[in-house]
């Protein structure tokens, strides 16, 4: 195992997830508004669109969350928020000009699950009215199983549910007390079977490691259970503390903890386990059996990166409706405004939800997709590059050139035009992929989730 104090002690303790470049932090909060029509523009010029809706609203709140959502233990908020969603979707129709084709819908939160079946309902009309929604189009969910009752899964079926996604993060109980999150495996495994005998849905699940109280056998055991539950996919995330952003995260003790050596031997052994039930490897993070989408996007080279990680997903435009929810075209990015009542003022007053937002240079777009391909594939060719984005490319060979050689540990290897990620160093394959972001530098003020 290699020396990881040294190893962050050179390259940082933090890095970014790169699930955008820039990341989130460079955007403009100013810069949302004037984009609009560009994105407005990539929608009509696209052959596909997906569409990201955030329900920022749990009816509890889980300590270790690091989601724009707040906890409410009345529905009123609630439905009156998809009030609001549903107008700044209407509004988005009828300035649109035109009924995108969607070949992709996510809900996020917060927990979405927590819809009564009548807003579920609602949201599901107005997206097919405003968009013309593919018979094959994925639509996926993210499902809180303490949430779930007949009503709800009513609401899923009218939605048209195709993957749900159950967020399990850990069964231990004392891990579940420590990040107030109790959900045992029989309630889980209950809602799944529901699930896929109403809906016949693909199902993926959502682990931690990295939790505090968390130990390599208490880890085991979860995925132990998360296999029983045969999902489709597996998301093997490492908890993320960022207690100076998610002030609730206060309420877990430093030294609960696991340390760093210990986080990265979960991660092995819960790759080990996974890899040994028959699922593949896809990028640093995900896992899945090898007939679902994502393992066959990433066999053919068209895994991609949006803001919920990896993806099977290659539409060039993803609109975000919601509080906070971010927008991506090939011009840029445009995030909404994140205070839900400032959203849902903003909506009620015919004024736009845009707020932040980035216009990609060309050097942006470069660095962009390179970031990408090296986080799925573990492997860049600077010739493709150089015959997609032209000279500047060889300047970026250069540079990761230098890195590669200037690296004691092993993390990458360089030949004249191609970069890999060794199978060993893969859970450092953001750090390497950080070489080549032009905005990480020793005075960045912008802080990020722990590196390994």
């Amino acid at each position: 195992m290699r020396d990881l104090d040294a190893l962050l002690a050179v390259h940082g303790e933090t890095t970014p997830r790169y699930t955008s470049y820039p990341t989130a932090p460079h955007f403009d909060a100013t810069a949302g508004a004037a984009l609009v029509g560009d994105l407005m523009a990539a929608c009509r010029d696209s052959a596909a669109v997906s569409v990201y809706l955030h329900i920022p609203y749990c009816d509890r709140l889980c300590w270790f969350c690091g989601c724009h959502t707040k906890q409410t233990k009345r529905y009123e908020p609630v439905r009156a928020y998809v009030d609001t969603l549903v107008r700044e979707i209407e509004v988005f129709g009828e300035k649109a000009g035109a009924r995108p084709t969607l070949t992709a819908l996510h809900l996020g939160g917060g927990s979405p699950s927590l819809l009564k079946s009548d807003d579920m309902a609602r949201i599901g009309d107005v997206i097919r009215s405003v968009f013309d929604v593919r018979t094959d189009a994925e639509i996926a969910v993210e499902i809180d199983p303490s949430d779930v009752a007949e009503d709800t899964l009513d609401g899923l079926e009218a939605l048209g549910l195709t993957r749900a996604s159950i967020g399990v993060q850990d069964f231990d109980a004392d891990v579940q007390a420590a990040i107030n999150r109790p959900q045992s495996f029989e309630s889980t495994a209950s809602v799944a079977d529901a699930l896929r005998h109403r809906m016949n849905c693909t199902l993926n699940i959502d682990a931690l490691y990295g939790l505090p109280r968390q130990t390599s056998a208490r880890l085991v055991r979860t995925i132990e259970q998360v296999i029983e539950l045969q999902p489709e996919r597996v998301a093997l995330f490492g908890y993320a503390h960022v207690p100076w952003a998610k002030t609730h995260q206060r309420m877990i003790a430093d030294s609960d903890l696991p340390g760093r050596y210990e986080r990265l031997k979960q991660a092995d052994i819960a790759a080990r386990l996974l890899v040994e039930a028959g699922y593949e490897t896809i990028g640093f993070d995900h896992f899945a059996l090898p007939g679902d989408s994502l393992a066959v996007a990433a066999r053919d080279g068209h895994l991609q990166r949006n803001f919920q990680g990896y993806t099977a997903d290659t539409a060039p435009v993803l609109v975000g409706f919601g509080a906070s929810a971010i927008s991506k075209y090939p011009g840029g990015y445009i995030q909404n405004i994140v205070p839900t009542n400032n959203y849902r003022a903003a909506v009620e007053n015919g004024e736009t939800t845009a707020c932040k937002g980035y216009a990609l240079s060309a050097d942006d777009r470069m660095r962009a997709y390179a970031i990408e391909r090296l986080l799925c594939d573990f492997r860049l060719d600077f010739s493709a590059l150089a015959d997609r984005f032209g000279e500047p490319a060889w300047s970026l060979a250069e540079l990761m050139k230098g890195q590669v050689a200037d690296d004691d540990f092993a993390l990458a290897a360089m030949d004249d035009t191609i970069v890999t990620v060794p199978q060993d160093a893969r859970p450092f394959a953001r750090i390497v992929a950080s070489w080549m972001d032009a905005y990480r530098t020793p005075s960045e003020t912008a802080r990020y989730s722990q590196a390994v």
